[in-house]
């Protein structure tokens, strides 16, 4: 049972010289912290069951965030054509799908630092409410121009794929966070199977539109559930809040936490700033960081690069309906699924086995064997899926290289985000923020490149030249593997050992 701390009698204690390590915290100063006896404001703290219902709210509006992304995959082409009376083209379809992750790599450079200094509640809140309402816009508007805006605005609004790591681990010490954060990555995979095969439906049946309003009532339903039911998990917002009340009550202007309370406007300014830049800087010091960002981002868009061309080839060669073009994209979720639940069972094996055989070192590099195998095993996979279309073989093959799409890309991308967390520590925050800005942009432009190289060589020997992309790139992980541990030592963000 949690002991409720009397918030009126924190846990007060003074500051002394030897422990000072924020200029804004003098030794005289008298420090506001959690109980650590049981603080019914601390997260770690709380009832698990509350926890793990705010791990459930978070998968849920992950799932949302992924069913409106994808929902309009399977219709996009119609979507364009709608809007721009039958005078659309290939690129604006793509771009209708594609913009949303130009928006959502702006997102984590805005979301995290404002998080970082106001917390997670309000800034998550802020976030779905604009989500909300771009969704709207997409679902009201008449251009597609317009169109492509509003998803544009949608992507920037996405709070989910940055925040709910951090909350994650606001809540839960270290050994307890892989299930929860386990069941907050399976919702996304979730929705990019149901999404596209509910949009098809209900996009044949009752229109485009609808599939939108849809999203719309689930978003709305998450924040309606968010902002009664979530409480504020980080501690620096807590702890300065309850500083703040407690110097009103008892006008005490000595009480402050030990993040400093002082000059707050100018400490705003400052980490903020800091903040955005930091991933830039992490990014340019770490030669690393920039190759496995750019093999990360190359894997990660062939997942839009196939969204986008699927439903071409599905309705033009093969001659499904939208509603059967949707329920097809089941089949990557199916690959994905497979790929996850082989890198829980044999990542940490693999680590383990590789540390033993290392004298007992462990290295961030021994997170990389999985990713190897992806690397080499993606090129093969996106000849077939070309090939396959372009020879027009059975209908089963197509699904069997979707499948084997989602789970070699997978099997190459979650295990390079292990090694990034592992190789930076303290800095993983913001080499993570690179590499999902990297992936946005190339899963942006480069689909835009797909269809050029489509109409001039057809499918097999457009997706041919995708393929020696991906083969070109492949060695990287496996160089960083044989010399990371001499490369990281150039960085002063990854020295650390």
């Amino acid at each position: 049972m949690t002991t409720i701390a009397d918030e009126t009698q924190p846990l007060l204690r003074q500051r002394t010289a030897d422990s000072v390590d924020n200029k804004s915290v003098t030794q005289d100063d008298v420090v506001v912290d959690f109980d650590a006896d049981g603080d019914d404001e601390n997260p770690l703290d709380w009832r698990p069951a509350y926890k793990w219902g705010i791990v459930a709210l978070l998968s849920f509006i992950s799932f949302t965030v992924t069913f409106t992304c994808l929902s309009v995959v399977p219709v996009s082409t119609h979507i364009v054509d709608e809007l721009s009376h039958g005078h659309g083209s290939k690129s604006a379809s793509v771009l209708l799908v594609t913009i949303w992750e130009l928006g959502e790599s702006a997102g984590p450079l805005l979301i995290a630092p404002l998080s970082e200094i106001f917390g997670r509640y309000p800034v998550f809140n802020v976030a779905n409410v604009l989500f909300i309402a771009a969704t709207i816009l997409a679902a009201l508007c008449q251009s597609t121009p317009l169109f492509i805006a509003a998803r544009a605005l949608t992507g920037l609004a996405v709070a989910s794929n940055v925040l709910n790591p951090a909350i994650v681990g606001d809540m839960f010490v270290s050994d307890q966070r892989g299930s929860a954060m386990s069941m907050v990555m399976l919702a996304p995979l979730v929705g990019s199977a149901v999404g596209p095969a509910i949009a098809g439906q209900v996009a044949q049946s009752l229109g485009w539109r609808n599939v939108l309003w849809m999203s719309v009532v689930l978003a709305g339903t998450g924040e309606i559930v968010f902002l009664t039911y979530f409480r504020e998990t980080y501690k620096v917002a807590i702890l300065k809040r309850r500083a703040a009340r407690l110097r009103a009550e008892s006008g005490n202007p000595q009480l402050k936490t030990v993040f400093g309370d002082a000059d707050m406007k100018t400490e705003t300014q400052h980490k903020f700033w800091d903040s955005i830049m930091r991933p830039a800087v992490v990014f340019y010091s770490s030669a690393v960081l920039q190759a496995m960002s750019l093999f990360g981002s190359l894997l990660f868009a062939y997942f839009y690069i196939f969204s986008t061309t699927l439903p071409d080839i599905l309705e033009q060669i093969y001659g499904l309906s939208p509603a059967k073009t949707g329920s097809t994209f089941i089949s990557i979720s199916v690959g994905s699924a497979i790929s996850v639940a082989v890198i829980n069972r044999t990542l940490d094996g693999i680590y383990i086995h590789l540390r033993t055989r290392n004298k007992g070192i462990g290295e961030p590099e021994f997170r990389l064997p999985l990713v190897i195998i992806g690397g080499f095993t993606v090129p093969f996979v996106v000849a077939l899926y070309g090939w396959t279309a372009q020879a027009q073989l059975p209908l089963w093959v197509m699904v069997l290289a979707i499948a084997l799409l989602g789970m070699t890309t997978m099997l190459g991308f979650i295990p390079l985000l292990t090694y990034v967390v592992d190789a930076f520590k303290l800095h993983a925050a913001s080499a993570m923020t690179a590499v999902i800005v990297t992936r946005c942009l190339m899963g942006t432009f480069l689909p835009l490149a797909t269809q050029p190289l489509v109409d001039r060589f057809g499918y097999g020997w457009g997706f041919t030249v995708l393929a020696a992309a991906s083969l070109f790139v492949a060695p990287i992980p496996v160089l960083v593997f044989r010399y990371g541990v001499r490369w990281r030592l150039l960085s002063k963000y990854t020295s650390e050992e």
